[in-house]
């Protein structure tokens, strides 16, 4: 839990979100949270879009615990257990108007990630939306220690865990989620290694 206590005051990331909140469609009905942790960005979205049911997955206990407390008494919201590293079948569920992740597709590998792009993709309605807010790789090692520097020494810690971060870059996420078939595929917001890619299936 000890991300948590700091993950509010990851710099500009509330920039990011607000950008990711604007290109949510009015006409949403059902989001997935892929990596929800404590149900942070679901509960953003389900604030400015009330009537969305929401579903948050995610493997760790801890957040789990924490997502299931934030959505107590709140039919609109289920939260289950789900490992990003295996296929997202979720056939029985139905599909999602809008995906969205923040900060959890960096600690997959490279063939995970390009895979579970392509599942997103076959998981959205048509005008489906996906956004993930992500940490991608610097093109040089100098601005990779500018950003961990920028970050402050008690979330640079978290940043600088090179067994669980898989970074890559973002020229090449995006070129891969247009070989899938999204459009209007773009960095809708960036600051150094944080970068909103959004893409929508058509």
């Amino acid at each position: 839990m000890a991300y948590l206590d700091i993950a509010d005051t990851i710099p500009h990331r509330t920039e990011g979100e607000a950008v990711l909140l604007d290109h949510i469609p009015i006409s949403a009905k059902r989001v997935l949270d892929l990596g929800t942790g404590n149900g942070r960005l679901l509960k953003m979205i389900r604030t400015i879009r009330p009537s969305v049911t929401g579903l948050g997955i995610d493997i760790s206990p801890a957040m789990l615990k924490a997502a299931r407390e934030n959505f107590s008494g709140d039919p609109s919201v289920k939260v289950f257990k789900h490992n990003l590293n295996d296929p997202l079948s979720f056939s029985e569920l139905g599909t999602f108007d809008v995906i969205v992740t923040s900060l959890a597709i960096h600690h997959l590998t490279h063939k995970r990630k390009h895979s579970i792009y392509k599942e997103i993709y076959s998981l959205l309605n048509h005008d489906g939306v996906f956004c993930n807010l992500e940490h991608v790789d610097s093109p040089t090692k100098r601005l990779h220690e500018h950003f961990l520097d920028s970050l402050g020494d008690s979330i640079a810690r978290f940043a600088r865990d090179e067994y669980s971060d898989r970074l890559l870059s973002l020229g090449t996420q995006l070129r891969w989620l247009k070989e899938i078939g999204f459009v209007d595929v773009d960095c809708y917001w960036k600051w150094l290694e944080l970068a909103l890619l959004i893409g929508i299936k058509p």
